[in-house]
């Protein structure tokens, strides 16, 4: 679609048709969907690495000093997912759209926890969970809230490892299981939403990619052109808490 693309009932009514029949569609969400609940995203001229230095919260400082990885870790948070972050319009309609049948379930790149809190039952963390933490040496698990108040860097109870995010840091790859499950399910789906991700970023920005290389419909929902603008078939410039709600109406109706 061009450059002035946005929101119409018409083009809405085909989106929806084109959600509905697809058998089975899945949705990919980035920062934009987060950033409407309150939390800031990370390159964006005000963003976190803005007010942050990435290199501090990369996997060999964790490894070579792990008591001051943490201090910077827990303060990043408190700014990242602070309190009264609650799910927007857009996480609802996207859990409504899974309770609809429609979608298979979403991936997202945040780290935030909203989708589950808005009644998401499937989804795929790319990136992790910010409110939990995870033992390097035995694989257990916890959440954050649990390591803020005692000595840094947090242990185990269990084992006595040291406690990471459990967030993949910068140095790391994606969790495995994670994106073989997000890669299936992109090679499974008849449609690719995508919301409020620039798609700048790999190698979450293939997935829609292959799909739409395969032939899968892909709708897009961003405030601004992504890259993939030109090869979708329904690019929505729109506010996705106003956009998304519409095209759950719009499926319903269908």
């Amino acid at each position: 679609m061009d450059e002035d693309a946005s929101i119409d009932d018409r083009t809405l009514r085909f989106a929806a048709g084109a959600l509905a029949d697809a058998g089975s569609a899945v949705a990919m969400t980035g920062a934009g969907v987060s950033t409407a609940s309150g939390i800031p995203d990370f390159r964006g001229p005000d963003g976190v690495w803005a007010r942050y230095d990435a290199e501090d919260f990369h996997i060999s400082r964790f490894e070579a000093d792990p008591a001051g990885f943490w201090a910077d870790r827990l303060d990043l948070v408190d700014d990242l997912l602070g309190e009264g972050r609650e799910p927007n319009a857009a996480h609802e309609a996207l859990a409504a759209l899974e309770r609809e049948g429609v979608l298979e379930g979403v991936v997202t790149q945040n780290v935030d926890g909203l989708h589950q809190a808005a009644g998401s039952e499937s989804v795929v963390e790319l990136h992790g969970n910010g409110e939990h933490v995870v033992c390097v040496d035995c694989g257990a698990r916890d959440a954050l809230d649990a390591v803020r108040d005692g000595d840094l860097p947090p242990r185990c109870p269990a084992c006595d490892g040291l406690y990471k995010p459990d967030v993949v840091l910068f140095g790391e790859q994606l969790p495995e299981y994670a994106w073989y499950r997000a890669h299936a399910m992109a090679q499974n789906a008849g449609a690719f939403l995508v919301a409020g991700s620039s798609l700048s970023v790999e190698p979450a920005a293939s997935l829609p990619r292959e799909a739409a290389a395969r032939g899968t419909t892909l709708l897009l929902v961003n405030h601004e052109r992504t890259a993939l603008s030109g090869r979708a078939e329904y690019d929505f410039r729109a506010d996705v808490t106003e956009a998304l709600p519409a095209l759950v109406d719009a499926v319903r109706d269908y």
